[in-house]
């Protein structure tokens, strides 16, 4: 009777045990964001809530990362599962040009597309730096070495037919761009991202800075060679002191993954992202531009499937991506 009674107890131990592990056992995965005065660490913090809270047996990490570029190259050599990047950055990589020239990465997959990321050249007022051409000569933050930043600036320049030896240039990210204007070792700066982003909100406060208008015929041409850039306008007041609206080129932010991650998982993420996405709003004022009907719009690399048959389920149209 007694090894009868234990036998029982055993077996009821691994009973427990065995639902308390498939209870925890759940599937982890990380999302590369950026820096933590962008636009991408705080949405990407938000976005894991929303998994983890409306997923089941699922979470997810938001870390901090060097934003597009290098977030491209974590998604292309399998370091991460999911990341943000400028539709631009990740459509060169997908097809190894540009910065990621001779090698492309053919496993990025989209998930979203999220909202529109400006062009911001800011200025010091006393710097005499009125147009876009005003900046030959002074000293530039072309943003960090081969990030997204770096790669429209590359673009721009080209456009306009200058080169790093046209100005002072320095090779710098949001933080250290915004640390050498307050330390008056800066006249411009290059800073990509969703307005209003934190460190020119910050600089603001203690620099008497402007925001560069680009000439409508100058963007004209970059769209006719680069078609991922569009218009945008920063509205006036967005930043302290900049009481104008300015004209300049925008992309457009995205989420992309792996390919080898697998259907059901990524078509999870995204339904649950999608019915929950205003959950972000708190988060970060561009949220507000998230939303389901511009989800596809400046797609830049072929959706994983696990997002197009969430899309297909919505009526929506899935674009093909060559």
């Amino acid at each position: 009777m007694l090894m009868k009674r234990y036998g029982v107890a055993v077996l009821v131990v691994l009973m427990v045990l065995g639902t308390v592990a498939g209870a925890g056992a759940k599937e982890f995965f990380s999302i590369a964001t950026g820096g933590t005065t962008g636009t991408y660490y705080p949405l990407g913090g938000g976005i894991a809530e929303i998994i983890n809270s409306h997923v089941p047996d699922v979470q997810v990490t938001a870390e901090t990362a060097n934003a597009s570029a290098a977030n491209v190259n974590l998604i292309g050599s399998g370091q991460i599962e999911m990341a943000f990047a400028q539709n631009d950055i990740a459509y060169w990589g997908w097809k190894g040009e540009n910065m990621f020239e001779g090698k492309p990465y053919a496993n990025i997959r989209g998930v979203a597309v999220l909202y529109p990321e400006h062009v911001h050249l800011i200025s010091i007022q006393d710097a005499g730096i009125k147009a876009f051409g005003d900046i030959k000569g002074k000293r530039l933050s072309a943003g960090a070495p081969g990030s997204g930043v770096e790669g429209d600036v590359r673009a721009i320049f080209d456009v306009a037919g200058l080169t790093y030896d046209s100005v002072k240039a320095d090779f710098l990210d949001f933080a250290n761009t915004t640390a050498r204007f307050k330390d008056g070792q800066l006249d411009a700066g290059f800073v990509v991202g969703g307005y209003p982003v934190a460190s020119i909100m910050d600089l603001a406060t203690t620099a008497k800075i402007d925001l560069v208008n680009f000439d409508e015929a100058f963007l004209d041409q970059l769209i006719a060679k680069y078609p991922f850039f569009a218009k945008g306008v920063i509205p006036a007041n967005t930043y302290s002191g900049v009481d104008h609206d300015t004209v300049t080129p925008q992309v457009m932010a995205m989420l992309i993954c792996r390919e080898d991650l697998s259907e059901e998982l990524v078509y999870n993420f995204t339904k649950a992202f999608w019915e929950n996405v205003r959950e972000l709003d708190k988060v970060h004022a561009k949220a507000k531009l998230i939303t389901l009907e511009t989800a596809l719009q400046g797609l830049s690399v072929p959706l994983h499937p696990g997002a197009a048959k969430y899309y297909a389920e919505k009526g929506m149209a899935i674009p093909e991506i060559k």
